[in-house]
């Protein structure tokens, strides 16, 4: 009876209910009642599910880094508010459709944090795309020439988050300008964004270029923000000092 019952769970793909299974006949589990035996294959099977969909959700982000809020050391002198960071760990921002914007020098962690935010937002379930901009405006180009620029766009677009690491390494030329006024057109009071860079948003207006397509990013970018202006001295060579 329960090898016929563990066949149809498995051809159910109850893959946590069959665990769950095999490991109550293995340890002989007593004095336990219907409903509770129940509850415990379902609350297995929730978790087994939780758990692939967590792990697809990560490994279609791409991160950078495999961060968490946990991870972030607050112990740094680098202007870092925990009070903030705690706040963005219930992921309320993506809710509000709210941005954020990580400023820094060099090293200061601006792509752990982007990242480990990245990850909190996957445990809540919300699908999240990274990306280095430079990368991606690259990436973008050779879209528009093999006719796969749409499809790009409307997959960052569907994104519920979506992270931009190191903007402004460069100055933007026509097309990367124009893709990013796209993108977050698109994103603009529908999904959240976030994004980091080595320069105050100031100067973004010389890194986009043109004075009118600047105004119309910063409008939809910095307007709806959270702000984050880190600080202080690298802290890979911080601790390459220590080593």
């Amino acid at each position: 009876m329960n090898s016929q019952t563990i066949e149809k769970m498995k051809e159910m793909r109850l893959h946590g209910m069959v665990r769950a299974m095999i490991s109550a006949i293995d340890m002989g589990i007593k004095d336990i009642t219907p409903d509770q035996f129940i509850s415990h294959l379902v609350d297995a099977e929730w978790d087994d599910r939780h758990n692939r969909r967590l792990e697809r959700l990560i490994k279609a982000a791409k991160f950078r880094y495999r961060a968490s809020i946990e991870e972030i050391d607050f112990s740094l002198a680098r202007n870092l508010d925990k009070n903030m960071i705690l706040r963005f760990s219930d992921c309320s921002f993506i809710k509000d459709k709210k941005n954020i914007i990580i400023t820094g020098p060099t090293g200061v962690g601006k792509s752990f944090i982007l990242s480990a935010l990245g990850n909190q937002a996957c445990i809540y379930g919300y699908a999240v795309l990274y990306f280095n901009t430079q990368k991606l405006f690259s990436s973008l180009k050779l879209a528009k020439a093999d006719g796969t620029y749409i499809n790009q766009i409307r997959k960052i677009e569907k994104a519920r988050l979506l992270l931009l690491d190191d903007f402004g390494l460069a100055k933007l030329d026509t097309a990367s300008r124009l893709s990013l006024l796209e993108i977050l057109e698109d994103r603009h009071g529908l999904s959240s964004t976030v994004i980091t860079s080595q320069f105050p948003v100031a100067s973004w207006h010389e890194i986009i270029g043109d004075p009118t397509i600047a105004d119309a990013i910063c409008d939809r970018m910095v307007n709806s923000s959270y702000r984050i202006d880190l600080e202080g001295e690298s802290v890979r060579k911080k601790f390459k000092k220590l080593d």
